[in-house]
């Protein structure tokens, strides 16, 4: 796994030993290995060289700020989906000509703010969204650079709550409702459309759905050029997917050999907002055993760590590789890993083979650089976790925890 590696009975984070990590920073704590964000965007780099293009790095992936401002010193652009995410992306180093504000939902106020900055484009999912963007650009004298993202009705075949590309979804606009599209942009007179959109999922496996989706968005930008529209940028989002539990996903250059030939018949650029893929299997999250319970012939760990830390597992039932920081890695029994928080939901694994542990031993829960973090609440008035970066031999908090303080700093007792 990039950036993490097992050796002398221990796992290391680079150069580092997690267990160091975790003295200094404590548990539960995120760690990021920069070395590993790095290589990941680089492959998809390099898979496309040889058309016009940007990487576009999803926030909602993971919003940190190191990793985002490694990134931007590689040329990484940035796909945002809220006034917050842009302001962070802005605030790591990218610039904003390279910044598209996806999302289904802008207000009038981000819409505005993403106008003040001059990103590079809004990606458009609704109709009434085209109107409301018009209506904003007019008010500040300004013209508002648009792709329009259309549902292409396109299957990925990944968890229902992650497919985006189907027609039954909240995303992109409906493709049979193209003439109504164009109608309506004809008749607005600041915004400029010049490219075209289609995300059809998360963490797919397999190349078909890609291609298909880049061939129905090909079809679609010639017509749209025969209306006479200049659409000379193909987005083709993100979603490429990584090993979680031992599945082989297709490399960047997979994807790019179906999608290649279309940019190049197109003369388009292509944009690509990768978020998992990068982020991913670049972080872990550390947590400690505070107890071991034994219910009848069940046993849980009980750990430090929570839904609050990492909901996947409780929100999309997803699995994780977990393991004990040091010591012996081959399973002794089958156990529940379980959090402190109070709700059944709150695990991170059930009935998975495990070596035998004890209260204080340290466990890594693999592939939780992507939606980890950023998807953490302080529900049950749990503090959020540090996030660690690690390059080479050293490591440092690049998030602190949060304080019994912070959970109220914002709060007054009315009387």
């Amino acid at each position: 796994m990039p950036g993490f590696h097992f050796k002398n009975k221990r796992w290391y984070s680079d150069g580092v030993t997690l267990s160091k990590i975790a003295e200094k920073a404590g548990t539960p704590c995120y760690v990021y290995s920069l070395p590993a964000f790095e290589a990941r965007f680089k492959e998809i780099d390099q898979a496309y060289k040889s058309v016009p293009h940007l990487v576009a790095y999803s926030l909602k992936a993971n919003g940190n700020l190191s990793v985002i401002h490694a990134l931007a010193k590689l040329g990484s652009g940035a796909d945002v989906v809220s006034g917050g995410e842009l302001f962070k992306a802005l605030k790591a180093g990218i610039s904003a000509e390279k910044i598209i504000f996806a999302g289904v939902g802008k207000t009038d106020d981000e819409i505005a703010y993403g106008l003040q900055e001059g990103i590079r484009y809004f990606n458009v999912e609704s109709i009434p969204e085209i109107e409301a963007i018009d209506a904003v650009a007019r008010k500040m004298r300004k013209v508002a650079p648009i792709a329009i993202r259309f549902n292409p009705d396109v299957d990925p075949k990944t968890h229902h709550y992650i497919t985006t590309g189907k027609k039954e979804t909240k995303f992109g606009v409906y493709l049979g409702d193209a003439e109504k599209v164009m109608r309506v942009v004809r008749q607005c007179r600041s915004v400029n459309w010049t490219g075209v959109h289609a995300h059809i999922g998360s963490q797919m496996t397999q190349t078909a759905s890609v291609g298909k989706a880049a061939k129905v968005i090909e079809k679609l930008a010639l017509r749209l050029r025969h209306e006479g529209f200049a659409i000379h940028t193909v987005n083709l989002g993100g979603g490429y997917g990584i090993d979680y539990q031992g599945e082989k996903p297709p490399e960047p250059s997979q994807y790019a050999a179906l999608v290649l030939p279309v940019i190049k018949r197109l003369s388009a650029t292509l944009v690509l907002e990768p978020g998992r893929y990068i982020s991913g299997n670049s972080g872990v999250l550390l947590t400690r055993v505070t107890y071991v319970k034994q219910s009848g012939t069940k046993t849980f760990y009980i750990v430090d760590a929570g839904m609050g830390e990492l909901i996947r597992p409780s929100l999309y039932e997803a699995y994780h590789r977990i393991a004990p920081v040091e010591g012996p890695q081959k399973p002794a029994q089958k156990v529940d890993v379980v959090g402190p928080i109070c709700e059944s939901g709150d695990f991170f694994a059930k009935d998975r083979g495990l070596p035998s542990m004890k209260r204080g031993d340290l466990i890594v829960i693999f592939s939780a650089g992507a939606y980890g973090s950023v998807m953490g609440s302080t529900y049950n008035a749990r503090p959020l976790p540090p996030e660690v970066i690690v390059r080479g031999n050293k490591f440092s908090v690049a998030r602190s925890r949060q304080t019994w303080q912070d959970l109220v700093r914002r709060e007054k007792i009315l009387t």
